[in-house]
């Protein structure tokens, strides 16, 4: 084990979004790779915007993914006595203030500074007032200092300078005594040992005003890397408008976690021009020296092109049972139906989503087949109704069921009638699924089975007009 220290902290006041699942799947890479601790925290001090649906979201999420954590979850919301304590110490030491000032007065501030062409920070009006009126509401500023500058080296963006004067007296426990993100992650990463903060960088602005705290509260400050934001194709900032952002809508739609994973760390991440990864390659691979620092374009076709991939790759006894909800979901049973993997195999190639391999697979576990009317009436004609009498005689005498003895009964019948395989096997793909696309027929019947590729045979003579 080595002293690294990771974590990943989302807030639960909605689902895993793309974003969010990358910023965790680094974090996860790293800690494996230098055999360090992942720690997940969930940040839950917006009690009014922060539910358990949210939080079982991303757990779910998390699993899924295959991201496993090694402490945790902590939870933010089980610690405000610390970070009470902490804004006490602040006061004590002279490092924070009590502010007083209304919305009201705040907002007047505000727009007298954009009128003057100031940053619109707070004044320090209260900076150094004694008093402490009593029954009157009032926040608790961290006392920033004025003077100098702060400058941490980023592990991806390199040297960041912040000056100082640039800096507000930030608000570090509001009016109803709830204290603010940017003070309790410093206590929560700084007592919880995270010495390596791997995050977005829309939290780069974030950093100067933490490592001011963390000096503060005589913290050890850490490192930081901020990986670059997701856009879409537009170049704007990843949002709905481009697509599902949630990590189960991709389950949803039939994505496998392997192919999200792989996608998603390719999304400001390389290795030379290798583009498919096995976990254990990321692993063994992954490092923040080559994470770009240009943001990544959300492309849903590489996305596509690579789940394509792992389903053609897959363990069909695993695919199955991935595949086996989307088919419940149509309604369909796969019990006393043909084995899941052998279905698979048929289907895979064909197949870029689970939820096209459900729709493909569908007519395996009807009961009663939906007929494509045109191709009844193109395919499923009275002169077929001897070549099906004559396939059916065939089949029902294979002494095997593979592909070698169907395709020997459809060969024989194919030669007694002089008739080409497509003049066959069109008919009978009609006959068997309802529609006139596919597997193979030989695959298709093996997997069917005898029974019910017979029974199936026997139903559409009505439909042939016999």
């Amino acid at each position: 084990m080595s002293d690294l220290r990771v974590r990943f902290a989302p807030s639960p006041t909605g689902y895993l979004h793309i974003g969010g699942a990358r910023t965790a799947l680094f974090n996860y890479l790293l800690a494996r790779k230098e055999k360090g601790t992942f720690v997940l925290r969930i940040e839950d001090t917006d009690v009014a915007r922060s539910t358990q649906e949210s939080t079982d979201a991303i757990l779910n999420a998390m699993e899924w993914l295959g991201l496993s954590y090694d402490e945790g979850p902590y939870y933010q919301s089980e610690r405000f006595d610390l970070y009470r304590e902490k804004v006490e110490e602040l006061l004590e030491k002279g490092l924070a203030y009590r502010c007083y000032c209304t919305p009201e007065e705040l907002e007047e501030k505000r727009k007298k500074a954009q009128e003057e062409g100031r940053k619109p920070k707070y004044d320090g009006t209260c900076r150094e007032r004694a008093d402490q009126p009593e029954d009157q509401p009032y926040v608790v500023r961290f006392r920033s200092p004025q003077q100098g500058a702060v400058t941490f080296v980023d592990r991806i963006k390199g040297a960041i300078t912040f000056s100082n004067d640039e800096l507000d007296d930030l608000i570090i426990q509001r009016t109803d005594g709830t204290p603010t993100y940017n003070f309790v992650v410093v206590i929560d990463d700084a007592t919880m040992g995270i010495n390596l903060i791997i995050r977005g960088d829309d939290h780069i602005n974030n950093t100067p005003r933490q490592i001011l705290l963390y000096q503060a509260l005589g913290y050890d400050v850490p490192t930081f890397a901020h990986v670059p934001m997701i856009l879409g194709e537009d170049k704007t900032r990843l949002s709905k408008r481009h697509g599902a952002t949630s990590v189960m809508a991709y389950r949803e739609m039939g994505y496998l976690p392997e192919a999200l994973v792989n996608y998603l760390v390719r999304l400001g991440w390389s290795h030379g021009d290798q583009e498919i990864f096995s976990m254990q390659e990321l692993i063994e691979k992954f490092s923040l020296e080559h994470v770009g620092k240009a943001a990544g374009v959300f492309n849903p076709g590489k996305l596509l092109w690579l789940n394509e991939h792992y389903i053609k790759t897959g363990d069909p006894a695993r695919l199955g049972e991935l595949l086996r909800p989307f088919l419940e979901a149509k309604g369909l049973s796969p019990e006393g139906g043909p084995a899941l993997p052998e279905v698979v195999t048929t289907l895979r190639d064909r197949a870029k989503t689970l939820v096209e391999m459900a729709d493909g697979a569908a007519f395996y576990y009807k009961k009663e087949l939906e007929f494509d009317g045109k191709a009844v009436a193109k395919f499923l004609t009275e002169d077929k109704v001897p070549v099906f009498k004559s396939l059916i005689a065939g089949l029902e005498k294979a002494s095997d069921w593979n592909h070698d003895s169907i395709e020997a009964v459809f060969n024989k019948v194919m030669k007694d009638y002089e008739l080409k395989l497509g003049k066959v096997a069109q008919p009978v793909r009609v006959a068997l699924t309802g529609g006139t696309t596919s597997p193979s027929i030989f695959e298709v019947i093996q997997v069917l089975g005898r029974e019910t590729t017979l029974r199936r045979l026997k139903e559409v003579f009505p439909l042939c007009g016999a």
